[in-house]
């Protein structure tokens, strides 16, 4: 219940199961107290969420039909979000992260965690240039693989430029030419048709014609002028008609005498909108687009006419980015060497006092020869993400033993002691506010159970330190004792937590001993562990 709390409380997946049949939602809130820890309060006020003294609360509702929300201060926020504020305050460890241990990866984290702010920057500045290098491959990879697509591109586009350039068209050349085309073939008809015009407007031969029809108009209202004002101003209005036509009539004559019939013009006109044309089926409706194509072709051509030296330049880079790797990389082998070193006198300790007397842990990082891989030293190395490094711990459990990779050489209960103790000398560099051990003491029992308890007490006198254990002698090394109950009224179960008094973690302790509360020998039992418990926490 606490676990799976804690877990939505983080921003863990939420499970509509774990809402109560026949309600609507599940809600679980966690007090957290803010006081040494700034960070997380500026985390809070950047979520919009308010600290309250120096708590805030956190929550999470679960809905029957599997929604969730998350709150902050008493702000709705995303999960995510609920998970960047409490995520880094908890670590939580049960028997799964006990088989994690077990893989490399996991690991190699674990030395890392150790090697603190030194192999945490060696490490940044190492991925740094080995992003850089990886999208540099890229980049290769893909200009090189392309190169032939993109020289048949050049190819097409430079052709297609050398057509234009051939034609040389202008901006707006294509529709003065059609009009132009359309005027010369129809040259007869239009001086035609402008000779009758001007015949229409003023006569050469004495036929009636609009100027004299006019004038007529004009002296018979002028004649009458003195009767009737109206009559002068029509006068003068047909006076500007007659001079207006007079205008007319000679642009008319002027544009008939400027039609002439030229086939050579018009062959040379037909000949220019032909090639014009077979641009414009190519690379554009019109010449502005044409031009157009052309300008955004040439800036093509050019970058692909320069392949060969943006390889050499890619080339060029991803050399020096290798130069660069190296000694970065020889760099934070070093670092995780001299951790390792530390790690493993630390490690083989702390299973001492675990009850493990004669093991030795040991922390070994090596690396692996690599024909395509990276120069580092003199020596060529596999390499990735993390470095050239392999990280592996290796146990020795008893006397005399070799030491064998964790999955080979350690049990169940070892492993738990293993990753009780990694805990532990990691908190000293990487603390973290609260831990959270569901069950981690599996498969240990006897001495070695009181010693994990001793360990777990010693963890936390710097964090506060959850445990969820079956084990009396791991129990008895708590400074507060929390049973949960489960209750039933026939139609609903409930769970709850109790806090136990002194008497009461006598008769539990005795219950977890031998399942008898009221046993004298378990009671005895019990509060000789308690006491001898309460005498190494001083």
């Amino acid at each position: 219940m606490v676990v799976t709390a804690l877990g939505l409380l983080l921003g863990g997946r939420a499970d509509s199961g774990a809402v109560r049949s026949g309600t609507r939602t599940a809600r679980v809130e966690g007090s957290l107290r803010v006081a040494e820890l700034p960070e997380v309060a500026e985390a809070v006020d950047a979520a919009g969420g308010e600290v309250e003294g120096d708590h805030v609360l956190l929550a999470r509702h679960v809905a029957a039909e599997g929604r969730s929300r998350a709150f902050v201060g008493g702000a709705s926020v995303p999960v995510s979000r609920l998970a960047e504020v409490a995520e880094p305050l908890v670590a939580v460890h049960g028997q799964a992260d006990q088989h994690r241990l077990l893989q490399p990866r996991a690991q190699r984290e674990a030395l890392d965690a150790y090697g603190g702010e030194r192999v945490a920057r060696l490490l940044a500045d190492y991925r740094a240039l080995h992003a850089e290098l990886l999208e540099t491959e890229r980049e290769l990879r893909e200009v090189v693989a392309h190169a032939r697509e993109r020289a048949r591109e050049a190819d097409l586009l430079r052709f297609g430029l050398g057509e234009i350039e051939a034609v040389a068209p202008e901006q707006g050349e294509d529709t003065a030419l059609a009009e132009e085309e359309e005027r010369l073939g129809h040259a007869d008809t239009l001086r035609t048709a402008a000779e009758s015009a001007r015949e229409a407007l003023s006569s050469d031969e004495g036929n009636p014609d609009a100027l004299a029809a006019v004038a007529a108009a004009r002296t018979l209202l002028e004649g009458v002028r003195d009767h009737d004002p109206a009559a002068g101003d029509l006068a003068d209005r047909i006076a500007e008609i007659t001079y207006l036509l007079s205008d007319v009539s000679a642009d008319v004559a002027s544009y008939a005498g400027g039609l002439e019939t030229d086939p050579a013009r018009l062959a040379a006109v037909s000949e220019r909108r032909a090639a014009l044309t077979a641009l414009t089926r190519k690379y554009g409706e019109t010449t502005v687009e044409v031009l157009a194509w052309a300008e955004t072709s040439a800036a093509r051509l050019a970058e692909l006419d320069d392949t060969d030296e943006g390889i050499s330049r890619l080339r060029e880079r991803r050399d020096d980015l290798r130069d660069r790797l190296g000694p970065a990389a020889l760099a934070l082998s070093a670092a995780r060497l001299e951790a390792a070193t530390r790690l493993s006198g630390e490690l083989t300790g702390e299973l001492g006092l675990l009850a493990m007397p004669h093991a030795v842990l040991e922390v070994d990082v090596r690396q692996a020869e690599a024909d395509d891989g990276l120069v580092v030293g003199d020596r060529t190395l596999r390499f990735g993400r993390s470095g050239v490094d392999e990280v592996e711990f290796l146990l020795a459990a008893n006397t005399g033993d070799d030491p064998r990779q964790l999955h080979k050489g350690a049990s169940g209960g070892e492993l738990s002691r293993v990753m009780l103790a990694l805990e532990v000398a990691l908190a000293g560099t990487s603390p973290v506010p609260t831990f959270v051990f569901d069950e981690v003491d599996s498969g240990v029992g006897g001495k070695a159970a009181i010693e994990v308890g001793r360990r777990l007490a010693t963890l936390a006198a710097s964090s506060q330190v959850l445990v969820v254990t079956h084990l009396p002698q791991v129990a008895a090394y708590a400074d507060r004792h929390v049973v949960v109950e489960k209750a039933s009224d026939g139609s609903v179960t409930t769970s709850g937590l109790t806090v136990l008094d002194a008497a009461g973690r006598e008769r539990e302790l005795s219950r977890m001993f031998a399942g008898m509360e009221r046993s004298e020998t378990a009671l005895a039992h019990a509060r000789e562990l308690l006491e001898a418990a309460g005498r190494a926490t001083g």
